[in-house]
């Protein structure tokens, strides 16, 4: 059944308004994250000499003092597990901005770094850039720490383990990247998957039966 537009909105509760909205985007209200975050310090147990911090990489999160979803701590993902599934409305150029601030709001409201993957259908996002220019090992080496937010392109995000959460940012590529990621983000998200980009396109795709 073809999903309903919906405003942007992340279930767990949210800690304040964001001061730039994200390119594309059409939330009636600006929402920015209350301030900067922290650079996050290098991983351990990495070769060689000690790496620049990578773009929009996130400091981990004090999870003891971190506030429970409304149902508690997030349960591990199993397969047979049917998401909740969120739509919020973005152009192509808009669709990473917009997915960007829906990882701010989960992480905000006490989702751990590690419950979260992001997937990207057209310019891979710059921490997935940045961590590929050290290898491919290293690369999915962040994904099996399962410690940060990992950033995928749809050609490779079948490679990803299941989390709590995916998020899905069209922003850009060819149709058949659309397809492979909402197919792979649907069979990976845990409890939340959340959609950002053109509604109508998400809707044929999903309504395709992904």
């Amino acid at each position: 059944m073809p999903l309903i537009p919906e405003e942007p909105q992340i279930h767990e509760k949210a800690q304040g308004p964001r001061a730039t909205p994200a390119s594309g985007r059409t939330a009636p209200t600006p929402r920015p994250v209350p301030g900067p975050r922290p650079a996050a310090p290098p991983r351990p147990g990495r070769p060689g000499p000690v790496r620049p911090t990578p773009p929009a990489q996130r400091a981990p999160r004090d999870t003891a003092a971190a506030k429970p979803g409304p149902s508690g701590p997030a349960a591990p993902a199993t397969a047979a597990a049917t998401p909740q599934i969120q739509l919020i409305p973005a152009t192509p150029d808009g669709a990473l901005d917009a997915a960007e601030e829906a990882v701010d709001l989960l992480l905000d409201s006490g989702r751990t770094p590690g419950d979260v993957l992001v997937i990207t259908t057209g310019d891979p996002h710059p921490w997935a850039a940045h961590e590929l220019s050290f290898g491919d090992a290293a690369y999915w080496a962040q994904h099996d720490a399962g410690d940060d937010v990992f950033y995928a392109d749809a050609a490779v995000a079948d490679r990803a383990a299941s989390r709590a959460v995916v998020v899905v940012a069209l922003n850009g590529g060819p149709e058949a990247a659309d397809v492979t990621a909402l197919g792979v983000a649907h069979s990976r998200a845990g409890a939340l998957l959340i959609v950002c980009g053109d509604p109508q396109r998400i809707n044929s795709v999903l309504g395709a039966g992904v």
